[in-house]
């Protein structure tokens, strides 16, 4: 009895010593930021097919290895080719307006053929329209309809054929609008003619092929941009012989008024684009990046700690996925470092592709089916940069959160903290939806992450920087994710050392 007591109370010391630890390294010591720095303006935005995604993921890996974790990279997919962004940059010259154009491309599509410059046509609407100007169409920038939500031109065969039937219905249209204008001429009830039906890029082959520069959309500010999914996803014969060789551009709404107005009134004037959009030889397998921690008593059991490690590149993804991968990482090296033996293994996953369909995440669990019942619980980040204000949980967590999450209130005097108890149990997914954390959840595995609230008014919006050109690495709020790296190591150590695993029970409603 003497012995098991001396030895629990051993452990007992060990964990207290590695907390002490992590809040010691938390206020004193702390590296978020620094891994921030280097992931977003060393590599830059990291979309899956690229050198950058690769290189983010061969470091992440070495710095896992630096600080003593097992270290995989499984495999979690392939693209047919590849992509990388370099500067792009463009003007308008000529009339009263001369100025540097705001804009951006989307991923996996084209860019100029150096520097091009070329007059500006509205895109045509009808079979008559494009008669009309196809002889101007010739070295010229065209003018689609639309706004912008982040995705190019739809020039899939599924896109022709929406094409194809806009075009015969504004046919009709223009008939039945013949048929309006000879009876209004006739005299009686005049009537409003029909409007013609809309589709960015209508005429889209025919244009192409009169040759002109590339197309120019409206976009809100901040600028999204995407990537060609439909080329790589639905286009199975993609590959380095079949690519988009046109630039389908992004402008600034205010600035596409303006140059639209200018076209209106018929007025001499020019828009000059330099776009270094270059692609890869295909195809390009991308990797997951999981550091492991191995449980000294139950190994088979898990705790993870994850973010995606992918990012789409018109910024730098310091936020979307910033706030998951610098924590993360942070957090991997505080339990590391601080001479911790937990019980349980501790993951550590960087998914990838999470941009392109939670593709990292899915192979992930259909890669470790045996893992799943094991696994306690997994902290998945991806979101604003907020700090943890409190963790909501169900009855059977309950008293083992209160004592676990205990020690969080010494990080920071100003930081409040406090366990909720869960009103009643989640809905479980169907089906994976918003982020890598519900392709676990729809197995039933428990997701349960903190509660974010920013309480000191830095006046954070997602919705500025999600998928925009403004998800940068200035976009953090350095204290919030410093301090949630040291949470997130306290509260993942302490399940990880619990003596029983934390039951499921409440968790999920059946």
């Amino acid at each position: 009895m003497v012995i098991v007591c001396c030895v629990l109370t051993m452990h007992l010391s060990a964990q207290e010593s590695a907390v002490r630890k992590i809040i010691e390294m938390g206020q004193t010591d702390n590296q978020t930021m620094h891994h921030l720095d280097i992931l977003t303006n060393r590599f830059g935005g990291r979309l899956v097919g690229s050198n950058a995604y690769e290189n983010a993921a061969e470091w992440m890996a070495r710095e896992f290895k630096k600080w003593g974790l097992e270290v995989e990279q499984p495999e979690a997919g392939s693209v047919p080719v590849g992509f990388n962004r370099g500067p792009w940059f463009g003007r308008l010259i000529g009339g009263d307006n001369s100025m540097n154009l705001h804009f951006a491309t989307p991923s996996y599509t084209s860019g100029t053929k150096g520097l091009q410059r070329g007059h500006v046509v509205m895109e045509p609407k009808t079979q008559a329209e494009f008669d009309r100007i196809k002889g101007k169409m010739k070295g010229a920038w065209v003018l689609i309809t639309g706004t912008n939500t982040g995705w190019p031109i739809d020039r899939s065969p599924s896109g022709d054929s929406i094409r194809a039937a806009v075009k015969a219905e504004n046919e009709k249209i223009i008939q039945e609008n013949r048929e309006i204008q000879r009876a209004n001429s006739a005299g009686g009830e005049q009537k409003p003619q029909k409007p013609l039906r809309e589709f960015p890029g209508l005429f889209y082959k025919e244009m192409a092929e009169a040759g002109v520069l590339g197309f120019v959309q409206s976009a809100a500010v901040p600028i999204r941009a995407l990537y060609d999914r439909k080329m790589l996803n639905e286009m199975p014969d993609t590959n380095f012989d079949n690519l988009p060789e046109l630039p389908d551009i992004k402008l600034n709404e205010h600035q596409f008024a303006v140059v639209e107005q200018m076209v209106k009134e018929r007025r001499e004037f020019w828009l000059e684009f330099d776009i270094r959009n270059h692609f890869r030889l295909g195809p390009i397998k991308y990797h997951s990046v999981v550091g492991m921690i191995k449980g000294t008593e139950f190994p088979d059991e898990y705790v993870i700690i994850s973010g995606h490690l992918d990012a789409f590149d018109v910024a730098t993804g310091g936020i979307d996925c910033g706030t998951g991968i610098g924590p993360m990482m942070e957090t991997a090296r505080m339990i590391a470092l601080s001479g911790a033996k937990p019980k349980r293994t501790i993951l550590f996953i960087a998914f990838a592709a999470e941009e392109f369909g939670l593709l990292g995440a899915k192979a992930w669990v259909k890669g470790n089916p045996s893992k799943l019942p094991k696994i306690i619980n997994l902290f998945n980040r991806d979101g604003g940069p907020l700090p943890p204000v409190s963790i909501t949980v169900p009855q059977s967590w309950y008293d083992d959160m209160v004592k676990i999450c205990a020690p969080i209130k010494q990080i920071r005097e100003d930081y409040p903290f406090e366990v909720i108890l869960q009103k009643e149990p989640r809905n479980r997914p169907r089906v994976p939806a918003s982020h890598d954390g519900t392709v676990f959840a729809v197995e039933g595995v428990p997701t349960i992450g903190f509660d974010l609230v920013d309480f000191k008014g830095y006046d954070f919006n997602y919705g500025e920087i999600w998928h925009t050109e403004r998800d940068l690495y200035t976009k953090n709020i350095p204290e919030y994710q410093e301090h949630t790296a040291t949470a997130t190591a306290i509260i993942a150590l302490g399940i990880a050392n619990l003596d029983k695993p934390l039951s499921r029970e409440g968790v999920y409603k059946d």
